[in-house]
């Protein structure tokens, strides 16, 4: 495989993994433990998650707004 293939490649399988890693740990945590539901009061718990939701959200969208900003020098038409 051609490494600028396997590099673009990475970087596509680099996003998907963090953003689904982000997707499952908000929804294990918030759903499934029930933390993003406000049921009779606000508890600690349900700060703790929504100021994680809060600042998690756009620290992964500058990652990886960083990730995709490196241009990679394929040389597609390298006429040597």
């Amino acid at each position: 495989m051609e490494p600028e293939v396997a590099a673009f490649l990475k970087r596509i399988l680099t996003t998907i993994g963090i953003v689904l890693f982000w997707m499952g740990m908000n929804s294990t945590f918030g759903i499934m433990m029930g933390y993003a539901y406000i049921e009779e009061r606000v508890d600690l718990g349900n700060i703790i998650f929504y100021i994680w939701l809060i600042i998690s959200f756009p620290l992964m969208i500058w990652y990886l707004i960083k990730l995709w900003k490196e241009q990679e020098d394929f040389d597609v038409y390298d006429d040597k």
